[in-house]
């Protein structure tokens, strides 16, 4: 009697420690207009799908400043990195169709792949693509995919990422990395004989109902409900260009909306089961415990807002636990443009954030507030906190700029052509390409010949030391140009180093190591 009624006791307790209180659909729509005013986001959407169903499904705000219409349920977005997991899908698809096992290796579908180290080459597994384990640093190589549409082919990528240098051991650490994740579908293609495009639009888009969705920009067919880019440039709010390679759509090519993207959290929830009575199956609970199960761990603070006690990467998700809640989910970014999916498996919750600015605290405010009420916890303003803290990261990031910029103006220095002359010419990075370093009138430029838009005026600083300022102010990268010179005074590379703390990761100058070819 004493166990039973102790028993008893504890749930009482725990029934009483959780008590869900979830957010009305007019504090969501206030909690969203608050957000727009505190981070300056012109358009929101969010979507909340709770026990198979779309429950909240709003749109909030402009989806372009320009023109001042109106996001709605239906505004396309682009979801950038939310693809991966639409990536690990496809291949637990294959691996269910017999045509693959996670851990083959990636040699056996792209003889060519190798990277730095012969033996990591060799083991490299289809799994090792989709987990960030690869021993290569943060973000490695991302310049062959980012910031615009340039003309690195797969075919260049796969080449160039021997050339990257590892900066921990295989399987030790995480690093995020997009372009092992394009790899990934390269397997697709080469198994399946069908672009990754073309295999998540067939086997995972239209059997959901996801018919006006698109794998990638190019194929969208909503031309006038679409969210446009925007962010800071310069003090002000602007439209920026969609700047994305098509050859990186694995890992965040798709275009989509709330309503559709609700029919992908849905059928996540129900183990890969979808349509009448969850008749159809995507993929198995087999396929998903893997995918949800931690591949590689993330170190998790000693003190964190939901008393995290572990944090992971799984195959194309995040994993970790809120308030003794499993939570899985992901983020996404692309210029101007960033996106969040939760789900928290045990309460049948997704929660999804799409926003047309590049600062991440306002879907991280806003999914945390709704999640709040759920797991039961008392109500928090999240987004004053969290505007409290972006107001504090870009202060200290406009002091290091400004202090750089007012050095820059006052450099009593100037270099004649003439001295300016040993500077330019071509330079060559192994992965990255050609860059021209050219004189004009005086002045001296930096031209990428593969990355489009990577093009910008160079200002001496000191010593061997100049600042290249992008032509596209949008990109928040301006950085200097370290030439390395030898002892007889010829220049033969250079160093590039973003000098903002709020530089995207992505912006990956540090992997640089140029060469001058003539």
């Amino acid at each position: 009697m004493i166990r039973i009624y102790t028993s008893f006791i504890f749930l009482l307790t725990s029934f009483t420690f959780y008590k869900a209180q979830p957010l009305t659909a007019s504090e969501i729509d206030a909690l969203a207009n608050k957000a727009i005013e505190a981070f300056e986001v012109p358009g929101i959407a969010i979507g909340i799908i709770k026990d198979g169903k779309l429950i909240h499904a709003k749109g909030y705000g402009v989806k372009n400043i320009e023109t001042n219409e109106k996001v709605d349920e239906n505004t396309f977005f682009g979801i950038a990195s939310n693809s991966k997991a639409f990536t690990t899908a496809a291949l637990s698809i294959l691996i269910e169709e017999k045509k693959l096992i996670w851990d083959d290796k990636v040699r056996k579908y792209i003889p060519e792949f190798t990277l730095y180290d012969p033996y990591v080459s060799e083991e490299f597994t289809v799994r090792d693509l989709v987990c960030h384990r690869s021993g290569l640093g943060l973000g490695a190589g991302d310049l062959m995919m980012w910031p615009d549409s340039n003309l690195h082919s797969i075919e260049d990528i796969i080449h160039g990422m021997r050339y990257l240098k590892p900066v921990s051991s295989f399987r030790s650490k995480y690093d995020y990395n997009n372009n092992l994740f394009i790899i990934a579908g390269e397997v697709i293609k080469r198994i399946s004989g069908k672009s990754w495009d073309d295999f998540i639009e067939q086997k995972i888009m239209i059997p959901l109902g996801m018919n006006n969705s698109a794998p990638c920009l190019s194929k969208l067919k909503e031309k006038k409900n679409v969210a446009r880019p925007h962010a800071i440039v310069d003090g002000k709010m602007k439209v920026v260009p969609v700047g994305w390679s098509e050859t990186a759509n694995a890992a965040g090519g798709i275009q989509t909306n709330i309503v559709e993207l609700s029919k992908w959290v849905i059928a996540q929830l129900n183990q890969g089961k979808y349509g009448d009575n969850n008749s159809s199956q995507l993929f198995s609970e087999k396929s998903q415990q893997q995918m949800w199960s931690i591949q590689t761990p993330i170190a998790v603070r000693t003190a964190t807002p939901y008393n995290t006690k572990f944090s992971g990467y799984g195959l194309g998700w995040v994993i970790n636990d809120v308030n003794g809640f499993k939570q899985v989910g992901h983020t996404g970014g692309l210029a101007g443009m960033v996106t969040q999916v939760t789900l928290i498996p045990e309460l049948n919750l997704g929660i999804i954030v799409l926003t047309n600015q590049q600062v991440g605290a306002a879907f991280t405010s806003i999914t945390n507030c709704i999640k709040d009420g759920y797991i039961g916890l008392t109500k928090k303003d999240w987004i004053t906190e969290n505007a409290e803290r972006v107001k504090k990261a870009n202060l200290y990031a406009s002091r290091i700029c400004d202090s750089i910029n007012t050095n820059l103006k006052t450099n009593p220095v100037k270099l004649s052509e003439e001295n300016l002359k040993k500077y330019s010419g071509k330079f060559r990075d192994s992965w990255y390409g050609d860059i021209q370093i050219s004189l004009k009138n005086g002045r001296m430029f930096f031209n990428s010949s593969k990355s489009i838009r990577m093009k910008g005026e160079m200002f001496f600083y000191n010593t061997n030391t100049f600042i290249v300022k992008w032509n596209e102010r949008s990109f928040d990268a301006d950085a200097f140009v370290h030439f390395i010179v030898d002892n007889a005074g010829k220049v033969t590379g250079f160093k590039v180093e973003a000098f903002s703390p709020l530089t995207d990761f992505s912006f990956d100058f540090q992997n640089l190591d140029v060469f001058k070819v003539d």
